[in-house]
């Protein structure tokens, strides 16, 4: 009889080892997936505004090296009664995959988010993400946060369209280049417009043009640096913004500062 009870228990050892392990093997093939760099031969730009981005946050040959950028950060939630939310992130930004992976630790348990070539999906919490305060990551954070950071690359993104308009606008006090794209931008958004600076060729804004205009939002990004080491620059500092339809900014949602 013990030895009958020891036999079962060995089984089960042996088929939750097998368990972990293959899981443990689908999360690795899955970020294998996302962890993807083309050759510089096969990159054909016809532009002037893709070597200008690309350029002065690190060149080619970094940005291809830069298959994955992982970043910690402090993320404030702003509330419109004037109180706000503080969390810590974990965020992976895959930017020749065209996606995200955002993990935090909540009281409630660890919750993760990943937004992948326009596809969003909860990887864990997903049970309990309605018990969370406030909202700590949605699909239109998802998608700030990798176009602000990953914009060279975006430019790259042959499944979408990229128009230059005509002559520079003035934005808050500052020229811009605005880059319009519009094609797959998404069911939420109508059009997104990447604004190159004038000055320094950085494109840290980006507007979100909501189909129903009604939920536009701005993203801006800040004193950017190598953060993660790869070579590229990276805005150090994102906010985001509530936009009207003429492209007014309106209330500050969302602030992440990065470590």
């Amino acid at each position: 009889m013990m030895n009958r009870m020891l036999s079962v228990i060995v089984c089960l050892v042996v088929f939750a080892v097998f368990i972990i392990a293959g899981c443990t093997e689908q999360q690795k093939a899955d970020v294998d997936a996302l962890d993807y760099g083309p050759d510089i031969e096969s990159i054909v730009v016809t532009n002037e505004y893709t070597p200008r981005a690309i350029n002065v946050t690190g060149g080619y040959k970094a940005w291809i090296r830069a298959k994955r950028l992982d970043a910690d950060c402090v993320v404030t939630f702003y509330n419109s009664d004037g109180s706000y939310y503080l969390t810590e992130q974990h965020h992976e930004i895959y930017p020749w995959s065209n996606s995200v992976k955002i993990s935090a630790v909540e009281p409630l348990g660890v919750f993760a988010w990943q937004l992948s070539d326009g596809n969003f999906s909860i990887l864990k919490g997903i049970e309990r993400v309605g018990l969370l305060p406030v909202m700590v990551c949605d699909k239109a954070m998802a998608q700030a946060v990798l176009n602000i950071i990953t914009a060279p690359v975006r430019f790259m993104d042959t499944s979408a369209e990229f128009t230059e308009g005509p002559r520079p606008v003035r934005v808050q006090g500052l020229w811009y280049y605005p880059i319009e794209q519009t094609g797959n931008v998404g069911e939420d958004w109508s059009k997104v417009v990447f604004y190159q600076s004038k000055d320094g060729s950085l494109v840290d804004m980006i507007r979100f043009v909501s189909v129903d205009t009604r939920k536009s939002l701005t993203v801006r990004g800040y004193d950017y640096r190598d953060t993660t080491g790869k070579g590229v620059l990276i805005p150090d500092k994102i906010e985001i913004f509530k936009t009207d339809a003429g492209g007014v900014l309106g209330e500050r949602i969302i602030k992440i500062d990065y470590n």
